[in-house]
């Protein structure tokens, strides 16, 4: 990549941030929602640590800190929806694409920086308010070195990574099936279940919490939560995630091949 094109990228970038920064209504919302439903879960929590004590190998402290966040995390990864794929599906489906590929820019880069830049928006604007009230109100277990934030922060970023590449398959998909409404649906039930939103993957049973800890999901939300909580070794997380970010943006390059011949064929 040449200066040019990074420069390019990270004005796209910052473009995502100012983008979503203009919602100020929407993200103080945002903010009151994920806030409201962290208190929800957090006692729903409480009440299940009470029957079920170091479930999942937690205590009550840390099973707290898991709940904000998962709330700090849920519009900044998208497992809900609310990222890039609505509009780049509407861009497929009317043709619009075509013209997203005559730009001087590669089409998954320019996704890529997009959600990034709205990614960072949603943690600093509407995922670290919800997370500071829950630390100061509830009992959290939460890390004092810097190390340990610091390798979380990678994490995170893994994730934002992961979580686009399982994004932009599905976004991609509707070159094929022309309606990606029931693709997306599928991606959140996924992303819902398997990322560890519901619960922590640790409390899942034999095979299938083998299975879950195993996929892409759980890079989203359960690994940065391993490595701030103090579970897991950094090291082998970033692996971990990183493998699972190269193997999902080199599909959705092979994807999007495919989809370049499909629309010069179609389109002639």
């Amino acid at each position: 990549m040449s200066v040019g094109s990074g420069r390019l990228y990270l004005a796209v970038a910052v473009s995502g941030v100012r983008r979503y920064a203009t919602y100020r209504v929407a993200t103080a919302a945002g903010v009151f929602t994920n806030t409201v439903f962290g208190v929800i879960l957090v006692y729903t929590y409480l009440a299940l640590w009470d029957q079920r004590p170091q479930l999942g190998g937690y205590d009550q402290a840390q099973a707290v800190t898991y709940v904000w966040l998962g709330q700090a995390l849920l519009s900044t990864l998208a497992i809900g929806g609310g990222g890039f794929e609505d509009e780049l599906m509407e861009r497929i489906r009317t043709g619009d694409v075509a013209i997203d590929l005559y730009r001087p820019a590669d089409l998954q880069l320019w996704w890529l920086a997009a959600d990034l830049g709205r990614a960072v928006f949603q943690l600093v604007a509407r995922g670290i308010l919800p997370f500071v009230f829950g630390a100061l109100v509830f009992d959290a277990a939460l890390p004092s070195d810097a190390g340990t934030w610091a390798a979380f922060l990678v994490a995170v970023f893994l994730a934002m990574l992961v979580g686009f590449g399982i994004r932009y398959l599905v976004a991609l998909s509707t070159f094929w099936l022309l309606d990606g409404a029931g693709m997306t649906q599928l991606a959140w039930l996924l992303g819902f279940f398997c990322s560890g939103m519901l619960l922590p993957l640790n409390v899942f049973p034999g095979v299938l919490g083998e299975i879950v800890r195993a996929l892409p999901w759980s890079s989203l939300l359960q690994a940065p939560a391993d490595i701030l909580l103090g579970r897991a070794g950094p090291w082998s997380t970033f692996a971990f995630q990183a493998a699972w970010a190269v193997v999902l943006l080199a599909a959705g390059r092979l994807l999007q091949s495919a989809a370049t011949r499909r629309v010069v064929v179609q389109g002639g």
